[in-house]
């Protein structure tokens, strides 16, 4: 190992030889023992594999708002399982926070990869570069879902089924007031279904939390 993780162990955790610690390889994670600590290099002797993260074939797709809480909402989704993040640039995202997001992709990967690292998952969730609105539609998965804020709408764990693991679940979530009523009209247009967290009002990070922590417990019930 080198880099900035040996370097986080070497210097912050203070490693030394003889220490284990769960290693993330990308198929697996493994009981790994250090053998070497030295010159911004760790070396471990990699053991059996340990239960790692279940994962879940989500698509989060997140309309991009505050910057602060969308990386919470990143991290904590990470925790949850998601497979992939596609930030979106949503009506009523800020035109600055569009503007600067294409530059934060980078961030947003690093913390995926450290909440990825940090819950036991062999791999963090990939995390595209943002998209409009309209790319979005044509994302593809066996059940296409938007949020809207409607009373009138199903609850999500009424649309969400058990199903295999290969056929994945695309889950739009809007930005902070929500999708704009022409975005759900097009969402809907392209055949995906329209559902609801109920009659409480959510910040868009808490909504996308939500949702995920539901679509997954779901579909890890099969």
């Amino acid at each position: 190992m080198v880099g900035e993780h040996a370097d986080h162990l070497a210097r912050v955790l203070r490693a030394s030889v003889g220490q284990e610690f769960d290693i993330a390889t990308g198929a697996a994670v493994r009981r790994g023992r250090i053998t070497s600590v030295k010159n911004g290099r760790v070396e471990f002797d990699l053991g059996e594999e340990v239960s790692a993260a279940s994962l879940s074939d989500i698509t989060l797709v997140l309309a991009i708002f505050k910057f602060d809480r969308m990386e919470w909402a990143i991290e904590k989704c990470t925790e949850l399982s998601v497979a992939r993040i596609v930030p979106v640039i949503a009506r009523r995202t800020d035109s600055h926070l569009a503007a600067a997001s294409a530059k934060r992709v980078e961030r947003w990967q690093r913390i995926a990869r450290q909440a990825s690292e940090q819950s036991r998952r062999t791999a963090p969730p990939e995390i595209s570069d943002p998209i409009k609105v309209l790319e979005a539609l044509t994302l593809s998965g066996a059940v296409r879902i938007v949020l809207a804020e409607s009373e009138d709408r199903p609850l999500l764990r009424e649309v969400v089924k058990p199903q295999p693991a290969e056929e994945g679940v695309i889950l739009a979530v809007g930005p902070e007031g929500g999708w704009a009523d022409d975005e759900l009209q097009s969402f809907q247009q392209a055949g995906w279904i329209s559902a609801s967290l109920g009659n409480t009002i959510l910040r868009a990070e808490t909504a996308a939390i939500a949702a995920t922590a539901i679509v997954a417990s779901v579909l890890h019930s099969l």
